[in-house]
């Protein structure tokens, strides 16, 4: 399966015609014994729409088996409602959620000020992601974004991530060594790097940055302030944009709620 796109019968006559060869784009792959070719490829195309700092860094990337080994394998996603939530340490999450907007109320009281979204749902956000900050991910995050920008599952939508990560790259946002999860997530409520692109506001390590990037976000997929966001609500197609998996978006919308006050 080719990346990118494909060339239309009318574009290849003209350049067979014109007796110029069409440019062949890198080709995905299901094991790392093409890794390395893929990466070369890749490079040569990527040359003419980032720097050279990001082309170096996607140079020294490395197939990561271990993000592969994770993509294969989310099987919390399965899980019931009440499994997954209790597999989340749900309860731990509002206890601490409670603690940290009282602790915290100045900062999320300027957050909802500015993008509308209340405390519950970023708080929610926050301790699902990373434990409030307690588990970041140790994997190189280039490598992993690489490696499924490779792997023929979702080659295309992990393309667009990689394209982004060598971005953030040349406008020094984000280093070649930086650590992430498995799926290359990046900082205290985990984004992937178009996310950082389009609505990171400054270092994602740092909880202040990270929950206002993610209030961004979610006002930027139409968060209407002061209206309710669980299911059927105008806000939960907000939560639905943050992730596609129903059993998380629906505990987002609950634990955000226990934590807002707004019962079980």
């Amino acid at each position: 399966m080719k990346r990118f796109f494909q060339a239309s019968a009318a574009a290849l006559i003209v350049a067979t015609l014109a007796g110029a060869a069409p440019a062949q784009a890198a080709r995905c792959g299901n094991g790392a014994g093409g890794f390395e070719a893929w990466k070369q490829e890749f490079a040569e195309e990527a040359r003419g729409r980032v720097g050279s700092a990001g082309v170096d860094a996607l140079m020294n990337t490395h197939y990561n088996a271990a993000t592969i080994g994770a993509d294969r394998g989310q099987k919390s996603f399965h899980l019931s409602l009440e499994g997954f939530m209790q597999k989340r340490g749900a309860s731990a999450i509002v206890a601490k959620g409670r603690q940290l907007k009282r602790s915290m109320a100045g900062l999320f009281q300027s957050i909802e000020s500015r993008y509308g979204v209340p405390p519950g749902p970023l708080l929610a956000i926050w301790g699902m992601e990373t434990g409030f900050g307690a588990v970041h991910g140790n994997q190189h995050a280039l490598s992993a974004v690489a490696t499924l920008a490779y792997d023929c599952r979702r080659s295309e939508y992990f393309t667009d991530q990689l394209y982004s990560a060598l971005e953030l790259v040349d406008q020094g946002r984000l280093s070649p060594g930086a650590r992430g999860s498995m799926h290359g997530e990046i900082g205290q409520t985990q984004f992937l790097p178009k996310n950082i692109l389009q609505y990171g506001t400054g270092n994602l390590d740092n909880a202040q940055a990270a929950l206002m990037s993610t209030a961004n976000f979610l006002h930027a997929h139409g968060w209407q302030a002061g209206a309710g966001y669980q299911p059927g609500e105008p806000n939960f197609a907000a939560i639905q944009a943050w992730n596609a998996a129903q059993v998380y978006e629906r505990a987002i919308a609950i634990i955000g709620r226990q934590i807002d006050g707004g019962g079980d």
